[in-house]
């Protein structure tokens, strides 16, 4: 069965941040001491994976699994830590076993035990720590099978459920309601503050090729910086009322205090134009003005509203997790017949080469002679239907083996259900 894998995990729902950092491996020389570990602790083969809020441990050991293991773990991955503070740290961590440990990590990919419920990144980082712990020669043939199936699993979850629909994020909301205006990507926009948000934002502006954009920051050099990543012009903010240009879109997103979008600023960036503009308005408190919105047409965007949305969103995603969780269910089952029948191809890997062996040794050595007597188009017919028979002898046992595992394992399945 799928008794030997089991996974050794701390994650943002079961402790804080700085818990997570002492279950971490250290990063002086990663793959040796990963190597050290898998030794000392007996494992088979293993995966390590480290995110922002997760530390997962996805080990293959038919050994006998001590309940202990975290402290143990934790002893023997980091010895800097205090025997007080690993006990702590371990006793934070869960431990899942066999169709609960590969059920939890097709979660993990599913991103249904993520921070945020249907974040696509977690594949992105879940292939980084496979290929890593491959290269760190951690890996075998029992976490290939689990790592390419997890994929597949997590593939199908996000194609046919709405797990990874409808975005979270207030930045995407806003930018999604910006395209809804039918905004050209060469259209003027002046981006008003240079901080992390409007960086965020930056990016789906850039993404979506738009490729006129102007920013003002109080400090240059941070505007600079962010229009020079994307090839846009940069100012610094004492300069946005002496803007002659005009714009098409405004996004703002400063850390005053007060709202410095006032309607004599708005009118002099209009530059005489008239006509009804986009408004993209990310700060809190709001940095354009109500009287700003109250005298001038324009489609005005507010982070207020997109929360509402984005509550919306996460619900509709939650109620995805149950879909998702069907699937998972569905996709065990057919993970334990791919594993069976995975473990009859390794039992049986040497049959080929013991046929061949026969083969060869039948033309050289038992009808040795016999076959050198044939000429040239009697030895290739001899060699062609000796090779059938190979391919044949090798596939008959290996299906029949498989077709005898499969009874076994639906045996097992009826009576345990």
């Amino acid at each position: 069965m799928l008794d030997g894998y089991h996974i050794l995990t701390l994650t943002h729902r079961d402790a804080p941040l700085e818990t997570l950092a002492h279950a971490i491996a250290p990063g002086d020389n990663t793959a040796e001491a990963l190597q050290n570990l898998k030794a000392e602790m007996g494992w088979e083969e293993l995966l390590y994976l480290a995110t922002c809020n997760r530390v997962t441990y996805v080990f293959y050991s038919q050994n006998t699994v001590n309940q202990n293991i975290g402290a143990d773990m934790l002893a023997a991955l980091r010895p800097d830590l205090s025997a007080v503070l690993a006990q702590k740290t371990a006793d934070k961590m869960r431990l899942l076993h066999g169709s609960e440990a590969v059920i939890h990590l097709l979660e993990v990919a599913a991103s249904m035990d993520s921070l945020v419920v249907g974040e696509r990144e977690i594949i992105r980082q879940l292939r980084q720590a496979y290929d890593q712990s491959r290269d760190w020669k951690l890996t075998g043939d029992h976490l290939r099978l689990l790592f390419v199936f997890t994929i597949e699993t997590a593939k199908e979850i996000y194609t046919h459920t709405g797990i990874g629909r409808r975005a979270l994020s207030v930045v995407a909301l806003a930018f999604g309601e910006m395209q809804k205006t039918g905004l050209r990507p060469d259209a003027r926009i002046l981006m008003v503050g240079a901080g992390e948000t409007n960086a965020l934002f930056a990016k789906f502006l850039t993404k979506a090729q738009f490729r006129n954009v102007t920013v003002f920051n109080r400090t240059f050099e941070k505007a600079q910086a962010l229009a020079q990543a994307n090839g846009w012009r940069a100012f610094p903010l004492d300069e946005l009322a002496y803007f002659s240009e005009g714009f098409d879109a405004l996004v703002v997103c400063t850390g005053a205090t007060q709202a410095i979008i006032q309607p004599a600023l708005y009118r002099e960036l209009l530059a005489g134009e008239e006509g009804k503009k986009v408004v993209v308005d990310l700060s809190i408190p709001h940095n354009v003005a109500r009287e700003t919105v109250e005298a001038f047409p324009m489609q005005y965007i507010e982070i207020e509203s997109l929360k509402e949305t984005a509550s919306e969103n996460l619900a509709y995603r939650e109620q995805e997790r149950d879909h998702a969780a069907g699937l998972i269910q569905e996709r065990i089952l057919q993970f334990r017949d791919r594993w069976h029948e995975r473990q009859v191809e390794r039992s049986m890997a040497h049959i080929p080469d013991e046929v061949k062996a026969v083969k060869e040794r039948a033309i050289n050595e038992v009808f040795g002679k016999e076959f050198a007597q044939l000429d040239p188009a009697a030895q290739d017919l001899v060699q062609r239907m000796l090779g059938y028979m190979e391919k044949k002898c090798v596939a008959i046992p290996i299906k029949a083996a498989k077709a005898i595992a499969l009874r076994g394992q639906k045996k097992h399945a009826g009576a345990m259900a």
